[in-house]
């Protein structure tokens, strides 16, 4: 089995059996922790920094949302006129996302589950948030160029090479446990960049408490 497909599986595991309830709970208006609120909020953050990659009017435009989730980013997409494909690894959390779904929504979004590269049609945007941050170099370039044959722009995120982050990489490797999320993966925008030909591109960073993350965007 190759690196992409074991990363893939462990992926499946931790957010379709171990944290669903944990993920559920952190996509809603529910009271978490301190930690997990500041994770909350940079997420909130980057995903208007991605959405703003894309046209503000989305009618008839056509999106993938690689790593659905809980499905927030499903319905900004969707209340913005866009035509959704909303696909996740996990088929308990897309599960969620369907309910989540507002009525009026309905007609413009299909759920499926399963492999995020996989072909879903094609479409003229993906956003990919934090679903390709497990991934080695080599699987997310290969990743990234499923997803752009079908689409020719990818907006996505990686884990940066900060200190803060390279210090809890490391610890991760030397120590890891089976009930916890899968270890990011940091990555230079500089690298990417280059195993890409040029075709990656930065467009900002979000610092808040515990989420540390990197929008990039890649074009075919």
């Amino acid at each position: 089995m190759s690196n992409y497909a074991n990363t893939r599986d462990r992926v499946e595991t931790y957010f379709d059996r171990t944290a669903t309830k944990v993920w559920e709970r952190l996509t809603s208006d529910a009271p978490v922790s301190r930690i997990r609120q500041t994770v909350r909020e940079g997420r909130d953050k980057m995903r208007a920094m991605m959405l703003s990659r894309l046209p503000d009017d989305l009618t008839g435009v056509r999106v993938l949302d690689a790593g659905c989730g809980a499905g927030p980013t499903t319905v900004e997409l969707a209340a913005r006129g866009a035509i959704v494909t909303a696909v996740d690894i996990s088929p308990q959390l897309v599960d969620i996302a369907r309910l989540r779904l507002p009525p009026e929504y309905a007609d413009r979004v299909t759920f499926a589950s399963g492999d995020m590269t996989a072909d879903h049609g094609t479409h003229d945007f993906v956003i990919a948030m934090d679903s390709l941050i497990y991934y080695d170099t080599t699987d997310i370039t290969a990743a990234l160029g499923r997803l752009g044959e079908r689409s020719g722009t990818v907006v996505f995120t990686v884990a940066p090479r900060t200190p803060f982050l390279m210090t809890f990489w490391g610890m991760g490797k030397l120590f890891p446990q089976s009930d916890r999320s899968p270890i990011m993966v940091p990555h230079a925008h500089k690298t990417l960049s280059n195993v890409t030909d040029g075709r990656v591109s930065k467009v900002g960073r979000v610092t808040r408490g515990f989420y540390i993350s990197e929008c990039l965007e890649y074009r075919a």
